[in-house]
């Protein structure tokens, strides 16, 4: 599924324009987005959990030369999904 896909879908169910569906898409990911970047955690009771993950720095190759170089620490986003989203999944 696609944004565009996702948006249709909103319109379809909320009775929405596709301007307006559009628009609370964007708000909702601009959302996720800005308090991820706050170092937040969003939880969507029943969907999931988006949160902030600090990766360690490491070393590692080169795959062109096997020269080995140092991957340095950086922060991922990453997703827990919820019991009732796995539950419908399965």
């Amino acid at each position: 599924m696609t944004k565009a896909d996702l948006v249709d879908l909103v319109a379809k169910k909320a009775s929405l324009t596709s301007k307006a569906s559009r628009d609370a898409v964007q708000a909702v990911l601009d959302g996720v987005r800005d308090a991820l970047k706050r170092g937040e955690k969003v939880v969507v009771t029943g969907f999931g959990t988006f949160s902030v993950r600090s990766r360690a720095a490491r070393k590692g190759r080169n795959p062109q030369t096997g020269a080995e170089i140092n991957i340095p620490a950086r922060k991922t986003p990453g997703f827990t999904a919820g019991k009732a989203l796995k539950k419908a999944i399965r």
